[in-house]
């Protein structure tokens, strides 16, 4: 079901400092770039053509505008395939401009996570997701409650402090 709130590019549009997205799901809803990658096919980062999105370029456009974009995910190990899958294809993030960092699960028990993965804006705006129990996105919540926003950040802050950087984690 599609957000009735703003778009992430009128979100990122008018974000001056910095966005963050706590990821913690071990699976969403298969795209149909997970189900190529099931059957074999890989991306040809050399032919950046036929891999850059709109989505990387409103990262990337943000990126230039003096926007830190930062991105962490919390992953149980094993890991499973579809953050296999997300581990590979985070190259593009990278690329357009995002800083990712993974933390194992088994390091946030102490940690006070909210329930739900989430994007703030400027420490102002928060979009949370309401995702279903397959990892189909059913909603999103908007909120600029100062408790909820300062619960957010925290949250975020304490997984970035402990996640491995994208370039050293390895699955």
């Amino acid at each position: 079901m599609p957000s009735s709130g703003p778009t992430f590019a009128d979100l990122l549009a008018g974000c001056d400092n910095g966005a963050i997205h706590l990821e913690m799901r071990d699976t969403y809803a298969p795209t149909e770039r997970l189900k190529a990658w099931r059957r074999g096919e890989r991306i040809n980062w050399a032919d950046r053509a036929s891999w850059w999105h709109p989505y990387d370029q409103t990262i990337a456009d943000a990126v230039a505008r003096g926007v830190i974009i930062r991105r962490a995910r919390i992953v149980s190990e094993p890991v499973s395939e579809y953050i296999r899958w997300e581990h590979y294809v985070t190259r593009e993030l990278i690329e357009a401009g995002e800083q990712v960092g993974w933390l194992p699960r088994r390091h946030t028990t102490d940690l006070p996570l909210p329930g739900n993965d989430f994007w703030l804006f400027d420490g102002q705006l928060a979009r949370v997701h309401h995702f279903d129990g397959d990892g189909a996105l059913v909603d999103d919540e908007f909120s600029e409650d100062p408790a909820v926003l300062k619960h957010l950040s925290a949250a975020f802050e304490a997984v970035w402090e402990r996640a491995v950087p994208h370039e050293t984690y390895r699955i």
